[in-house]
């Protein structure tokens, strides 16, 4: 149903309760937390697929060294033999490693199964997971295209199990703060967004290094990174995505590059590239890829000009969601500093800010958001960041995963399928736009009852 803007009911309706409603997420004035432990006397026994660098490090390591009473690892799984070994030293865990997922769900039977594995490949582990009886924590995005997405609705569905998507974004301060003011009607009834995040030469550059830069491994930027993005848009506007209109093109990295060789060691034109990367200058990376490329052929310092990068590196998306809220948004992938631009504008003012997470310029270890009311002055809200990664969202996210998982969660961080599904339906759109020149419905994606508001219902 679209949003009728102009009913009183409703304008009366916001004006009490917030820009955004919340609808029926809350119960008792706390929101129904997303669990995927319900035994705190007990530890969850984990089993990990993909031992890439996310894998070891951020639930990997990072997971062993901080919550040791609450957790166990009794496998780890990845094609690379190599890689694997180097995981079980690396990580720390007395367990038994397989380059067979099912024959370590059967002779392991994890609690939760943790994703880690290349995108296009995370519905795979995902559905096998489930339909053995584990639930799941997997990497965003949950995956690549609108039939694997089905394919995961409808397994956690027959299942009975639940599966959580890892937006660590949702958890930094910073955004928590903004998502707080909307509802507490700061700017009035929200009407458009303007957002737009800008990825570095060498972070940016870094996706084409990699298997990122291949539609059919990543799915494109627009749903590997911009998941990321289009799950804060849903999460903060607290409104399904309804229709998507994109521009998208490779015009830096890949074909149109000056220098052309497979990856950076062996190259002839290292000395000239201002985007070569001595890989060897990081013992973590030669110890986990390097050493190991023999098994499997995958380069990690992959020449981001291969003729056969076919993802885009500008894109423009258009998004109108069911409440009736317009977003433009923009992804830049080569800019010469890191971070992103965000105005919301609402019937009362406009909040906005403007997040540097790496510049070639001094800047203080905190973030700022402007609040500026119509027919007032303008205030700065001054956030400090949290400790860790992505804004402080990480630590938060990973204590809600492990250290409490039954906690409450007022915010809705805690993300399920709907909010995966939600995200890369947006990117999914807005590629199948780009590809096909036409306006894409989201409603024609998945069997997903699209909602005006109250989404987390």
């Amino acid at each position: 149903m679209k949003a009728d803007n102009h009913n009183p009911s409703r304008r009366n309706f916001i004006a009490k309760t917030g820009s955004l409603a919340m609808g029926s997420i809350f119960l008792n004035g706390i929101a129904e937390a997303l669990t995927i432990w319900e035994k705190p006397d007990q530890k969850m026994k984990l089993a990990l697929v993909g031992t890439g660098v996310r894998g070891v490090n951020m639930f990997g390591k990072d997971v062993t060294s901080v919550y040791p009473d609450k957790i166990t690892f009794v496998g780890l799984c990845d094609k690379n033999i190599g890689r694997l070994n180097f995981a079980k030293e690396y990580v720390g865990v007395n367990c038994p490693v397989f380059t067979d997922f099912d024959k370590m769900l059967k002779e392991t039977k994890p609690d939760v199964v943790i994703v880690t594995t290349m995108d296009s490949t995370h519905h795979e582990f995902i559905i096998k997971a489930l339909e053995f009886g584990a639930n799941v924590i997997t990497e965003k995005p949950m995956t690549t295209d609108e039939f694997k997405c089905q394919a995961i609705l409808d397994a956690e569905r027959k299942s009975g199990k639940s599966v959580i998507v890892t937006f660590n974004y949702r958890y930094s301060p910073h955004r928590q703060k903004m998502f707080e003011m909307l509802r507490n009607g700061e700017i009035g009834e929200l009407t458009s967004v303007d957002f737009h995040w800008y990825l570095n030469t060498s972070h940016g550059a870094d996706y084409f290094r990699r298997w990122h830069g291949f539609k059919d491994k990543g799915g494109t930027l627009l749903v590997h990174k911009s998941t990321h993005h289009f799950d804060l848009l849903n999460w903060w506007i607290d409104s399904d995505p309804e229709e998507v209109f994109a521009y998208g093109k490779l015009e830096f990295y890949g074909k149109n590059g000056p220098f052309r060789s497979t990856n950076c060691r062996p190259c002839t034109h290292k000395n000239n590239c201002d985007f070569y990367w001595d890989i060897t200058k990081s013992k973590h990376m030669v110890d986990l890829y390097v050493n190991n490329e023999h098994h499997d052929g995958y380069l990690r310092d992959g020449c981001v000009f291969r003729e056969e990068i076919d993802i885009y590196d500008k894109m423009a998306v258009q998004i109108r969601y069911m409440n009736g809220v317009q977003v433009s948004y923009s992804l830049t992938t080569y800019s010469p500093y890191e971070g992103y631009r965000i105005a919301f504008n609402g019937t009362k003012g406009r909040m906005e800010a403007w997040i540097k997470e790496s510049q070639p310029w001094e800047e203080a270890n905190q973030d700022e958001i402007r609040l500026t009311k119509n027919f007032a002055e303008t205030q700065i809200i001054i956030i400090p960041q949290g400790g860790g990664g992505h804004g402080g969202g990480d630590t938060r996210l990973k204590d809600k995963l492990f250290k409490d998982p039954t906690l409450a969660d007022p915010y809705r961080q805690s993300a399920g399928t709907r909010d995966g599904a939600m995200s890369i339906l947006v990117g999914i759109a807005a590629r199948n736009s780009i590809e096909t020149g036409k306006p894409i419905k989201i409603q024609e994606l998945t069997d997903i009852e699209l909602k005006e508001s109250g989404r987390g219902a």
